[in-house]
């Protein structure tokens, strides 16, 4: 990793991991530990917000500079030179994390059971930052997870379909992001790197009903954008058929603040609103809502929502 830009993410509170890899505490991670306050994936998926590990293995890499990121892009890595072994990278990620939450040990609202607990994550959130696809061992990163038996969810912006395809072990939960309703906003939006970032945008979502896991369609949502337009949004859904779609609006945090203004923040009424109109146009229902989140779920069976065994 460029040292500069090593720098920069330190200085924003990331534990850096070997040559590629970050970790950075969830804001949420901090609420249930201070507060008792959930994040909307402990209320919708049952996963415990404060054993939660938001990491990337691919944390300056992406395949695309979308408007609303709200991470650092001005030395953006196109490619991964010198691989870190994934066992290395989840062992000191976990250590990055047990370092990043010493604070809150000594603070009076913290309860020493959760601390105690929040020092031994459950939960691997590769949804960090960049795109964590372009980590080739990320099959074996998953497989080193599940031995653990760590919950993993992984978030991706779908452009690298192959590499979806012949991952032999996958996330407990996949998140595909769809960000535009066509390739006009995509391109506009999205920014992306790849030429064939649309058409690959879409090979991932026909291969997602083949896959052996949870999948969900993430929508965010930027007012002024990309809001609105929710028969095209659902033929790209009815396309992928997830068990799951979370619209959700997009938070003015970050470096997006030098791209975005605060009138692109949908609020959660608009965001209720594409929903239901989304939720009428691909056949499903309105599961929940986390409203501090603006996140809306839609899917079919309510009885789904909640992961075996955690």
């Amino acid at each position: 990793m460029d040292d500069a830009i090593k720098a920069i993410l330190e200085k924003q509170h990331y534990h850096i991991v070997g040559n590629h890899s970050g970790v950075k505490l969830c804001h949420w991670l901090g609420e249930k530990l201070l507060r008792g306050r959930p994040c909307y994936k402990e209320s919708f998926y049952g996963i415990d917000s404060h054993r939660c590990l938001q990491m990337s293995p691919a944390v300056n890499n992406c395949t695309q500079t979308c408007l609303f990121c709200w991470r650092y892009q001005g030395l953006l890595e196109n490619e991964i030179p010198n691989e870190d072994d994934p066992e290395f990278i989840l062992d000191e990620a976990i250590r990055g994390q047990q370092k990043l939450i010493t604070g809150y040990k000594g603070d009076s609202r913290t309860e020493p059971e959760r601390f105690k607990e929040a020092l031994q994550p459950n939960m691997v959130a590769c949804s960090l930052s960049g795109e964590p696809t372009m980590y080739s061992q990320l099959s074996d990163f998953f497989e080193a997870c599940h031995k653990r038996d760590m919950t993993t969810f992984l978030v991706t912006n779908g452009t690298l379909p192959e590499v979806l395809e012949n991952m032999d072990t996958l996330p407990r939960q996949l998140y595909v992001t769809v960000a535009a309703p066509n390739e006009e906003i995509y391109k506009k939006l999205c920014v992306p790197l790849r030429k064939d970032g649309w058409s690959n945008l879409n090979k991932t979502l026909e291969l997602l009903p083949s896959l052996g896991t949870r999948t969900v369609i993430r929508h965010t949502l930027v007012e002024g954008w990309n809001v609105g337009w929710e028969k095209e949004y659902a033929r790209l859904v009815n396309k992928a058929d997830p068990l799951f779609i979370e619209p959700k609006g997009y938070v003015f945090v970050g470096y997006s603040r030098e791209r975005m203004h605060n009138e692109n923040m949908p609020s959660q009424e608009r965001v209720m609103q594409f929903s239901k109109e989304l939720a009428r146009e691909t056949g499903r229902e309105i599961l929940a809502e986390q409203k501090p989140s603006r996140v809306v779920l839609l899917g079919t069976d309510k009885s789904k929502m909640k992961i075996r065994g955690l």
